[in-house]
């Protein structure tokens, strides 16, 4: 038995269309943008450049640790 006897036909490469460039490539975002997340019981800061602060059981307090984050 000829192994590619059941290959699936492929329509030609000139069938396929292009990929489609977006007007205005996407870049990448400045500055920090903060957030909260919830781990169990205890809420945290985080920032899009990788940073989090310490597990809180008040959001204040972790939205605080998020306001220290941008400003300093």
């Amino acid at each position: 038995m000829d192994p590619h006897s059941k290959a699936t036909l492929v329509p030609p490469f000139t069938a396929v269309p292009l990929p489609r460039h977006p007007a205005e490539p996407a870049q990448p975002p400045t500055g920090h943008t903060t957030s909260t997340a919830e781990r169990g019981s205890f809420c945290l800061a985080v920032c899009s450049c990788g940073w989090s602060g310490p597990a809180r059981r008040s959001r204040d307090l972790a939205r605080r640790d998020a306001t220290r984050h941008t400003s300093g």
